[in-house]
């Protein structure tokens, strides 16, 4: 196991946690809305201060992927490049769809073996960032931006029970109606769930180029003038 900082910025949550050899010794959470500016910086010093404090020497810092929000994505990789430049230490990505799977298995581990894993992330209007997973974490479905109606997982639905979760699923509530979907409440993708799969990618030696890596936002920013202006 491996000492970790943990940083979750993909949403409109700030989330900062430490790990020591697969246990979660730190957390900060805020969820106040897009205050990573403000927050982050603050919520990674205590981290630091609390591992140096205790000696804890840190092997490397993790970080969500996305897709999710492109401000919120761009703080938390940079903060954590700058990071892992001034300490010397390994970059993980994590995605952020696989990420918010976790809490959902710690909290329900009474779902059949062949239930599906549906994770969501609002990307406006009708449309979400899901991906579909079974019970271990692997994709059944790739991520795709998917604008949803009511046949938009029926392939699945008819052989799967699927469970949707994440903010992109309480929308999508009164659209997909099949007795078979059901929906998980109060998931969010925290720093403190990235411990297992922060870890596993440690001991596979699946680490990002500290310079080159960038987020995965799935679809290209587009820029929009303020409402003033308009």
């Amino acid at each position: 196991m491996a000492n970790i900082l943990h940083i979750e910025t993909s949403t409109r949550i700030c989330s900062v946690a430490v790990s020591q050899d697969g246990l979660c010794v730190f957390h900060r959470e805020d969820f106040d809305g897009p205050n990573h500016g403000v927050v982050l910086g603050v919520y990674i010093d205590e981290a630091l201060s609390y591992a140096d404090s205790r000696g804890l020497l840190l092997d490397a810092v993790a970080v969500s992927q996305g897709p999710g929000s492109y401000t919120g994505l761009r703080i938390g990789v940079s903060m954590a490049k700058g990071v892992c430049y001034a300490r010397g230490l390994k970059l993980i990505s994590v995605p952020t769809l696989e990420l918010l799977c976790v809490p959902v298995l710690l909290r329900h581990d009474d779902l059949s073996d062949d239930s599906l894993l549906c994770p969501m992330l609002d990307a406006r209007r009708m449309e979400v960032y899901a991906q579909l997973f079974d019970r271990c974490l692997q994709t059944v479905r790739p991520i795709q931006a998917d604008i949803v109606d009511q046949d938009t997982y029926a392939e699945w639905l008819k052989e799967h029970p699927v469970y949707f979760f994440g903010n992109g699923a309480a929308k999508c509530r009164e659209t997909i109606q099949h007795p078979q979907a059901h929906f998980i409440e109060s998931i969010e993708p925290l720093a403190k769930y990235m411990l297992p799969l922060a870890d596993k990618r440690y001991l596979e030696g699946k680490f990002e180029d500290v310079a080159y890596f960038e987020p995965f936002y799935l679809k290209d920013f587009v820029a929009k003038a303020p409402k003033k202006l308009l």
